[in-house]
């Protein structure tokens, strides 16, 4: 091995599995590449700790990149919600084809009976299939759906009523809410996960 191979920096981009002991076997190993259709570093961190719970003996190689959602801002229903998501992963693929997986991430809001939710949806796309899921729900305070209605976005609207500074990039509206029981990286992990289920059982799909 050269002197000059750097252990750590290269683990920094790449993931292997436990027990994987020796380094030659680890680099000759096929790595699958993953596209996020985001440069949101919570969003990335979510895809890659749902992608290694899911496939613990597989090697991924990660890459966020920004993409057109084909949807407004804030999206404000269920439907525009997951064609965001949707779009998103399908716009990655056409901008970097050479990979395996292509996820786009999405978060939304949807008016139910006078109060407003919050959600998001995930869509995970291979050559031979479309994984998705949807986030857990939860309602959004008076003061902050009372600013999405005025045009503003959600993760824009936490930092008003809140007084933080890019929360959206942190630990999202269920972080500051649920008090970090649920932040917004383990709020999209589980939906993570939940699309992978095609790849983890593709003789059922």
């Amino acid at each position: 091995m050269p002197a000059s191979f750097n252990l750590p920096k290269f683990e920094k981009w790449y993931r292997f599995p436990e027990g994987t002991k020796n380094l030659t076997q680890r680099a000759q190993r096929k790595m699958k590449k993953v596209i996020i259709a985001s440069l949101n570093p919570v969003k990335i961190n979510s895809v890659k700790i749902g992608f290694e719970k899911m496939f613990p003996d597989e090697e991924f190689i990660y890459e966020g990149i920004s993409v057109l959602s084909g949807v407004s801002d804030q999206p404000m229903d269920n439907r525009e919600t997951l064609a965001g998501a949707r779009n998103r992963s399908k716009n990655a693929k056409k901008e970097i084809p050479d990979a395996d997986f292509w996820v786009g991430l999405e978060g939304g809001c949807e008016k139910v009976d006078d109060e407003m939710q919050g959600m998001a949806w995930i869509t995970v796309q291979s050559n031979q299939k479309i994984g998705k899921a949807r986030t857990g729900t939860f309602y959004l305070p008076k003061k902050v759906a009372e600013l999405i209605d005025e045009g503003k976005e959600l993760g824009e609207a936490d930092d008003i009523v809140f007084g933080h500074t890019n929360s959206k990039q942190k630990q999202g509206a269920v972080g500051i809410l649920t008090g970090n029981v649920i932040d917004r990286t383990s709020y999209y992990v589980e939906a993570i996960i939940l699309a992978l289920i095609p790849f983890k059982n593709p003789e059922l799909y």
